[in-house]
């Protein structure tokens, strides 16, 4: 049965590219993307975090070989990711799970990176386990002017920071804020007013960046252990799922409509869910004519990123399967969206 759900999964998920095709040859086109990379560590032993499965005497027998697989495998994915519309790849990437710079510097070093010339920003986060948000931008789009990472108020153990990036992004201002709310452990009744904390924070965010400018021009994005109609998201971040809904000053959520036929950018218990969003603000639905707007969304699905046999079958491709190396890529597919302004 999944084996059939995931092909079913695969096709809704491409006519949904299809059918917003439209000849672009009178636009730039320009793709933004998260990818949460599965526990992307060193092989060092960092006594401030927990971090000690992932060193070559650790539980995963985490080594340098390893290691450099994972490094070698991230980068042919991300390297493909938005090439069917621009062969520039992504021009930013939000990225999850990664535990320090120098893992980002190894990932973006990889000669299938090296000529898109990523450049990183990265702050550490007070996370027990030391994994932290960065943000990766191809200078060549991306010109950033200010960034900060943003604690999530919670009692007890600390999550990741939220991270605020903002410049400019071919000629245009444009901010970027990057999350990974907390996770479901002991559940969602448990676990959920850690990421209602998480959404408060980035809707304040987002409403201090509007009182500057209206029309500004926000991606919201990562993985948020919630879909989009849980309270997080839907009441609290208030991201809306259809496009006629919104009005100046809302956020759109594209990921509503692959969550509800059911394709999802990671699966747990048979069950698709669709955490890793890419929500935009009113600016990029309304924005000026001569400026860039949404064009369309995309889940990275493809053949390769799949689980083909054994208990995972018809996942996405992990790395680890508890202490069991699967040498796969991530337990999440990346997500991505187009944004699009006329040539002058």
């Amino acid at each position: 049965m999944l084996r059939y759900f995931t092909i079913v999964l695969f096709f809704l998920s491409t006519f949904f590219v299809s059918a917003q095709s439209q000849d672009l040859s009178d636009y730039y086109v320009a793709g933004i993307g998260f990818y949460n990379l599965e526990n992307l560590f060193d092989t060092n032993d960092d006594e401030d975090v927990k971090d000690e499965e992932f060193t070559p005497n650790g539980a995963k027998a985490w080594d340098t070989d390893i290691y450099n697989q994972k490094l070698t495998d991230l980068a042919t994915v991300i390297y493909g990711l938005g090439t069917e519309q621009t062969p520039d790849g992504l021009a930013c990437l939000g990225v999850s799970e990664i535990e320090n710079e120098k893992v980002l510097l190894d990932l973006v070093a990889q000669p299938e990176l090296a000529s898109r010339n990523y450049k990183i920003i990265h702050y550490d986060s007070p996370d027990t386990r030391g994994i932290d948000v960065a943000f990766l931008y191809q200078p060549d789009y991306f010109t950033p002017t200010s960034s900060k990472s943003i604690p999530v108020a919670l009692d007890g153990s600390p999550t990741r920071d939220v991270l605020l990036v903002s410049g400019v992004f071919d000629g245009e201002k444009m901010h970027f804020i990057v999350n990974h709310w907390s996770s479901r452990r002991g559940g969602e009744n448990v676990s959920g007013h850690k990421r209602i904390k998480g959404a408060q924070l980035c809707k304040g965010i987002i409403d201090s960046l509007s009182a500057l400018d209206s029309n500004a021009k926000i991606v919201i994005m990562g993985d948020l252990n919630d879909g989009p109609k849980n309270e997080s998201v839907k009441n609290h971040l208030g991201a809306k799922g259809k496009k006629k809904d919104v009005s100046r000053g809302d956020l759109y959520n594209p990921m509503f409509m692959y969550y509800m036929t059911g394709v999802g950018s990671l699966a747990h218990r048979d069950s698709w869910n669709i955490f890793d969003q890419i929500i935009l603000s009113s600016g990029l639905v309304y924005g000026r004519p001569d400026g860039y707007k949404y064009y369309k969304t995309r889940i990275e699905n493809s053949t390769k990123l799949v689980q083909k046999l054994g208990k995972y079958r018809g996942y996405p491709r992990r790395t680890f399967s508890g202490d069991n190396y699967q040498g796969g890529f991530s337990d999440h597919f990346p997500v991505y969206v187009y944004i699009v302004k006329p040539v002058k």
